[in-house]
C-alpha cells in the first residue's frame, strides 16, 4: 500500500470515532495493552506527560511539547483528532511522523489488527508509542481522546499528570453531569505521581482531590497558584502579564496563540512547567521558557485556534466545538469592530447543538453547512434547529460552497467566523488555503 491507501485502511477497517460516531467507542484497555506487549512495551522506554480535560488540553499540550523542546529533549507529541493531515496526531520535535514510518508500521500490524480488532484509535495509540521509541525521544506529551480512565492512552505511568478542565461533552460516554466526567478524568492519575488541575470548579475540585489523596499525589491547581492580570493583543499572537500571590510578575510571556481561552491554559501549561521542575529530573531552565512559549504553535504545528485565515474580510476559524468552547469564540466576537457578521457554522449530530446555538447572535448572517464525514448534522436539519433558535440563513451541503458564498457577499469590513466542529475549521483552513485568499 501507499501513503494514501494506508490512511484509507485505517479508517476503513478500523472503526473511527471521527469519522461513524459512539459505534466506534471502544472502552476499556486490554486491547491496547495487547499491542503495546506486541510491540515490546515501547511506552516504557522514556519519560511521559499525560494530559487530559475537555477544553484546552490540545494547547496545553503543544505548549509543554514547545518548552521541553526548546530546552534540547527530543520530544514526542501525541494528540487528536487531526485537522488535515493524519501524521499531525504524531510527531516529533514538531515534525509529522513519516508517510513511509505510517505504511511500514501499518503493514507490519496488518496481523495482529486482525487478531485483537483495535479501534482507529487504539491503532493509532500503539504507532505513536512505538514511533516514538523508535525514534529514541526523551519526553513525550500524550493527551487522552476522550475521558481519561478507559482511554488507551491510559496505559502509561507519567511523570506529571494534568487535566485541564470539566465541561459537559461526550455525556453519552462519560456521564451526563461534571462529577461524573471529572471522576472518568481523574482516572489518569496515577499513585504518587503529581497531578496539576488547571481550573477550580464547585463540585469537581472535590474529585480530583479525593483522588490525589487515595493515591498520595501531589495536587495542585493551576488558577489558585497564577492568574492572568492583563492579555495584550500582539504581532502573531498576545503578550500575558501573570500575577501569583495578588502581584504582577515583571516579565510578560508572548506566545503565538490567539485565543481569549488561553488566558486559562498559559496559567495550566505554566503550573505544569512549574511540576515538572519541581518533581522530575527534567531540567527546565528558566530562561528557556518564554522564548519556546513565544514559538509554540510555529514550533509544535498547532493550527485552529482562533486561527486567521484571511484579513480582509477578516476571516477567523476556531475548534471550539462544545458549549463551553464555543461560549469562548461568541464572547471574543464582541472584540472586534466590523460592518456585518457573518458566521458559517456546522455540527457533529452527537453534540448539544441546541444549546450551542443558544448562544450565537441573532443578527449574524448565517451559513449552515456540514463537514464531509458521516457525523455530521445535516445542514437543512441545522437550519430548522437554528431558525427554533431565531437564527437566520442558507443551507450550504459542503464548508467550501459554505466559505465561496460568504466571500462572495462579504464586504473587506466584514467579519466572518468559521466553526462548530473541529471538522469544520479543517475543511475551512484547507478551502481558505486552496483560494489563495
Amino acid at each position: 500500500m501507499d501513503y494514501s491507501q494506508t490512511v484509507q485502511y485505517l479508517f476503513g477497517a478500523l472503526p473511527a470515532f471521527r469519522h461513524i460516531g459512539g459505534v466506534a467507542y471502544k472502552p476499556g484497555l486490554q486491547t491496547i495493552r495487547e499491542l503495546c506487549t506486541f510491540y515490546g512495551y515501547p511506552h516504557r522506554n522514556y519519560l511521559t506527560v499525560h494530559i487530559a480535560g475537555t477544553n484546552g488540553k490540545g494547547s496545553v499540550s503543544h505548549m509543554l511539547a514547545a518548552v521541553l523542546q526548546g530546552c534540547g529533549y527530543t520530544t514526542g507529541l501525541f494528540t487528536s483528532p487531526h485537522l488535515t493531515d493524519f501524521r499531525e496526531r504524531i510527531r516529533v520535535n514538531g515534525v509529522m511522523i513519516p508517510e513511509q514510518d505510517v505504511i511500514e508500521f501499518t503493514e507490519r500490524s496488518r496481523e495482529m489488527f486482525d487478531k485483537v480488532q483495535p479501534s482507529f484509535f487504539e491503532a493509532t495509540v500503539a504507532m505513536a508509542f512505538d514511533y516514538f521509541n523508535r525514534r529514541k525521544v526523551d519526553v513525550a506529551v500524550i493527551e487522552t481522546g476522550m475521558g481519561g480512565r478507559l482511554d488507551a492512552t491510559n496505559i502509561i505511568t507519567p511523570v506529571l499528570s494534568v487535566i485541564t478542565n470539566i465541561s459537559m461533552d461526550h455525556t453519552q460516554f462519560l456521564g451526563n453531569n461534571p462529577i461524573a466526567i471529572a471522576s472518568e478524568k481523574a482516572g489518569i492519575i496515577k499513585r504518587k505521581v503529581p497531578v496539576v488541575i488547571g481550573e477550580t470548579q464547585s463540585g469537581t475540585s472535590q474529585v480530583f482531590e479525593y483522588k490525589a489523596q487515595e493515591l498520595d499525589c501531589p495536587i495542585v491547581f493551576a488558577d489558585r497558584i497564577a492568574s492572568v492580570s492583563r492579555a495584550i493583543p500582539a504581532a502573531g499572537g498576545q503578550t500575558f502579564y501573570i500575577s501569583r500571590g495578588g502581584n504582577e510578575l515583571p516579565l510578560p510571556i508572548h506566545i503565538d496563540l490567539n485565543g481569549d481561552y488561553q488566558r486559562k491554559n498559559i496559567i495550566t501549561a505554566l503550573v505544569a512547567i512549574q511540576d515538572l521542575r519541581l518533581y522530575t529530573s527534567l531540567s527546565i531552565p528558566a530562561e528557556r521558557i518564554c522564548p519556546s512559549l513565544e514559538h509554540a504553535a510555529q514550533t509544535t504545528g498547532l493550527r485552529g485556534r482562533w486561527q486567521t485565515l484571511c484579513r480582509k474580510p477578516l476571516t477567523i476559524c476556531d475548534a471550539g466545538h462544545n458549549i463551553a468552547g464555543l461560549s469562548w469564540a461568541v464572547r471574543q466576537m464582541d472584540n472586534y469592530d466590523y460592518r456585518r457578521l457573518r458566521i458559517i457554522i456546522g455540527f457533529v449530530s452527537d453534540k448539544d447543538v441546541a444549546g450551542m446555538l443558544q448562544l450565537l447572535p441573532a443578527h449574524a448572517d448565517y451559513y449552515f453547512t456540514r463537514a464531509n464525514i458521516p457525523r455530521a448534522l445535516d445542514e437543512r436539519i441545522l437550519r430548522q434547529k437554528a431558525q427554533e433558535a431565531g437564527l437566520q440563513g442558507n443551507c450550504y451541503s459542503s464548508v467550501a460552497t459554505a466559505i465561496d458564498a460568504a466571500f462572495r457577499a462579504a464586504s473587506p469590513d466584514d467579519f466572518i467566523f468559521i466553526g462548530g466542529s473541529m471538522f469544520v475549521t479543517a475543511e475551512a483552513i484547507t478551502a481558505v488555503e486552496t483560494r489563495g485568499e
